[in-house]
């Protein structure tokens, strides 16, 4: 589990051989823009970004398929530290569009091939 500010393609498809095959989890603080990546469960993710000052109603959890690099297929908004019937998220989705729009813009500006 680490928190990147860039990471490569590659480098995500290694990290997904050696923990799920096909995907990475993820969590992204959408006001700080901070993604932390690689951990077993989102929970852990968002534990270390709450020590680090996060706030719990900013971070998200994704998973990534690095094999669908490139379109609509490789963030998938999926995760059960989403669900926040007390934010209107009473979904494992990310169901604001706002919201997923600052996820996948957070995600475009940190990974690279």
């Amino acid at each position: 589990m680490k928190i990147v500010q860039k990471i490569s393609i590659g480098e995500i498809q290694e990290m997904a051989n050696k923990m799920f095959g096909e995907l990475v989890k993820a969590d992204v603080d959408i006001v700080k823009k901070i993604v932390i990546i690689d951990m077993p469960m989102h929970y852990d993710g968002e534990q270390e970004l709450l020590k680090n000052g996060s706030k719990q109603k900013d971070i998200w959890g994704i998973n990534l398929y690095p094999e669908d690099y490139g379109t609509d297929n490789f963030i998938e908004f999926d995760s059960m530290i989403n669900i926040r019937p007390s934010q209107g998220n009473s979904s494992r989705d990310v169901l604001d569009a706002d919201i997923r729009t600052k996820i996948t813009d957070i995600i475009n500006e940190i990974v690279h091939e």
